[in-house]
């Protein structure tokens, strides 16, 4: 089936819908006239967004990782609102810390979430997209573009979901499905604002030139997100301006060297540097999840987090 340039009528699949950019990217999508499935961990906080869209929609608990309920989530996704002609994996977690001091189940749950995730939801709705022509974006970040000291669990998880994305997009174009990546900075979510209460990553943003410390309204960046949506981009940016910084890719590396080998041993000398644990609400829901299924035995560090 060719991709239909209209939105109006079609189907769209968000994870990660329950709060933040995927909440918004729901909203967007629902005022373009799409039937909108919302999936995520947490069913009454995505029933609270789903009432608020203008259309049809449909909610699912689901973890992102787990082959067999995502199998489950597309079937009945399709059996109540149709195939889906976009999906867009948003669902992320993120932590910063040292790697060597990092707890491995959190750090591993972030990779899981990130990249593993993103496979699983594409693996899950691409017969769907193959029905429709349909179109599949993956939520990625400047993470992807050179990795930064502290986060090397988000950065390994971006930097991977980007190539999984490229490497989909040149398995079924020959299809008529459509993939895209989307390169985000920083968002105003609930993760970017819990940043600011870490020294790691506080420091970690301090550092960046003044431009790239800019925080985005969630709605600026859902609706560059959508209009890629609609126009079927292989890559998204957002802000938009971050196009020009793929030229300066392959120079990342070298700067973030040198600024880490001047700076780390001063900042470590001021302050030591602790783990973060899941950052944000959605994070803090995940690390309870994480503590009740566990592997037996591992004693996992507390988080000094309120209760959101």
């Amino acid at each position: 089936m060719p991709p239909s340039p209209e939105p109006g009528g079609r189907v769209a699949v968000v994870t990660g819908a329950a709060r933040g950019l995927g909440a918004e990217l729901a909203r967007l999508l629902a005022a373009r006239g799409m039937r909108v499935a919302l999936l995520g961990r947490e069913h009454a906080t995505l029933a609270a967004v789903a009432v608020t869209l203008r259309t049809e929609s449909h909610v699912v608990e689901v973890d992102v990782t787990d082959d067999a309920a995502m199998d489950g989530a597309a079937e009945e996704v399709t059996r109540t609102l149709g195939a889906p002609s976009v999906v867009i994996a948003n669902a992320g977690v993120a932590e910063g810390g040292p790697f060597e001091t990092s707890d491995p189940v959190t750090w591993r749950r972030v990779v899981e979430v990130n990249l593993v995730g993103s496979a699983v939801t594409a693996r899950a709705f691409l017969p769907g997209l193959r029905a429709t022509g349909g179109y599949f974006l993956q939520v990625a970040s400047t993470a992807a573009f050179g990795a930064a000291p502290m986060m090397s669990a988000y950065c390994a998880s971006k930097a991977g979901a980007e190539a999984f994305a490229r490497s989909l997009r040149a398995e079924v174009a020959h299809l008529g499905v459509g993939v895209g990546v989307a390169y985000l900075h920083w968002t105003d979510t609930d993760m970017v604002r819990d940043v600011d209460r870490h020294a790691v990553l506080r420091e970690l943003r301090g550092h960046m030139p003044a431009p790239a410390r800019r925080v985005y309204p969630v709605e600026r960046v859902a609706s560059w997100l959508v209009r890629g949506v609609e126009r079927r981009r292989a890559s998204v940016y957002a802000p938009p301006w971050l196009r020009l910084a793929q030229a300066g890719r392959p120079f990342f590396p070298v700067a973030v060297d040198l600024l880490s080998r001047r700076e780390l041993p001063r900042l470590l000398g001021e302050q030591p540097f602790e783990q973060t644990g899941l950052l944000g609400t959605g994070g803090l829901i995940e690390e309870k999840l994480l503590d009740r299924s566990g592997p037996p035995g591992m004693t996992r560090p507390v988080r000094g987090h309120p209760e959101p």
